[in-house]
């Protein structure tokens, strides 16, 4: 255990806590089992550092270790916890938890063993298909850490101060808010630089560099990840490769799961497995007129990727409409139910129809509708019920 405290401290004493995310401060700490879910890349590791280093000021209580450690090859995670807590440990932050066989069913274990040990868990954001069956639903608080908004991006690139907009008040107010947010910057050319590479907050160690961590992300999943979840093969990986291009390289993507299967030479099975399997690693969402789906068994009507910098890291040039639709879903779904409509591209909450387009957008498919918007992209300005898109990243 040396040899990991070691290292914790080491990666403690470089974390930078000026700049968080949101959840941080939403997050109740003093719970005794918390499990922060969500894609590779967004934060997770950081913002336990953070907690930890804004928190304690003697870390004698505390050790962070990642289950992605060749220590875990021939050590038990429960031992681990034995001997932490034998030496008076009583805050364990666990990083990377997918990463280790049968973890959630230790969790249990050491949750039920050692009633006074705090554990803070972090994992791929398909660890949700596994608490429930560990019965760890009713002992952790569970927490889902979603890609940067548009808000945080700016806050975090430029230093502003921008606060949350409640949705509600975004649609009643859109106009002053967009005239106070303008004063301070230039919202059409900062939300397009967001939309390619201001999605994971890895763009602070260099945008030059964004492009290729980004890439290295997208092959950890698929190569590292999803192998954790679920054993599949070499052949399979290429597949979900190829799969992932042909999504970003189509048109808001429909489902047509025999057009598909023969597109990348494989059963239709293999097909609805692969797809659900980025489903669950978090790099795709399926949208139905239930809203947003985990699995296929009721078809979704369109697979969105998780967010728009995806999009522009798998292929080039870039829809311009799926993109901005990509942009709408993403942002809208941390907090509120999105579906896909009779008419429209979205309805939000079961009461609010949305069309998403560029500025010569017309109103006429949903002018019969009540509680129908317009999302403009390419417009600093709404007025009445066109908002400019990029205002909805201003919702957490």
């Amino acid at each position: 255990m040396e040899r990991l405290r070691t290292k914790y401290l080491r990666l403690l004493a470089t974390v930078d806590t000026r700049k968080k995310r949101f959840l941080f401060n939403k997050i109740n700490w003093s719970d005794r089992l918390i499990i922060i879910k969500g894609q590779r890349g967004t934060g997770k590791t950081t913002l336990l550092l953070q907690y930890i280093k804004t928190t304690f000021k003697d870390t004698t209580e505390t050790l962070y270790i990642s289950l992605n450690d060749i220590y875990f090859s021939n050590n038990s995670l429960s031992g681990l916890a034995e001997e932490f807590v034998t030496d008076g440990g009583r805050f364990l932050f666990i990083d990377e938890v997918h990463r280790y066989k049968n973890w959630s069913e230790e969790l249990k274990n050491i949750y039920d063993f050692y009633p006074e040990l705090h554990l803070i868990v972090t994992g791929s954001s398909a660890l949700a298909f596994y608490i429930n069956k560990a019965d760890l639903g009713r002992r952790a608080s569970v927490y889902e850490l979603p890609e940067l908004s548009f808000r945080e991006y700016l806050n975090f690139a430029y230093d502003t101060a921008f606060e949350v907009f409640d949705f509600e008040d975004i649609l009643k107010n859109h106009e002053k808010f967009a005239l106070e947010i303008n004063a301070q910057i230039k919202s059409v050319k900062l939300f397009r630089e967001y939309l390619q590479s201001g999605a994971y907050p890895f763009f602070l160690e260099g945008r030059e560099k964004y492009p290729e961590k980004l890439e290295a992300v997208m092959d950890t999943v698929i190569e590292s990840d999803i192998p954790a979840l679920e054993n599949i093969s070499f052949e399979s990986r290429i597949k979900l490769k190829k799969l992932l291009l042909l999504m970003a390289s189509t048109s808001p993507f429909k489902l047509n799961i025999s057009e598909l299967s023969r597109k990348i030479q494989t059963s239709r099975d293999m097909l609805t497995k692969y797809l659900e399997l980025l489903n669950k690693a978090g790099v795709i969402k399926f949208l139905s007129t239930e809203g947003i789906g985990y699995t296929l068994i009721r078809k979704p009507d369109k697979i969105y990727f998780s967010n728009s910098n995806l999009i522009h890291a798998i292929h080039n040039p870039v829809n311009t409409g799926t993109v901005r639709e990509t942009f709408f879903l993403n942002q809208l779904s941390v907090h509120h139910n999105v579906a896909y409509p009779k008419t429209g591209d979205f309805f939000v909450d079961k009461k609010y129809t949305f069309e998403v387009g560029g500025k010569g957008k017309s109103s006429n498919q949903i002018k019969l509708l009540k509680n129908a918007f317009l999302a403009i992209d390419e417009t600093a300005y709404g007025y009445k019920n066109k908002i400019p898109l990029w205002l909805f990243g201003f919702l957490y």
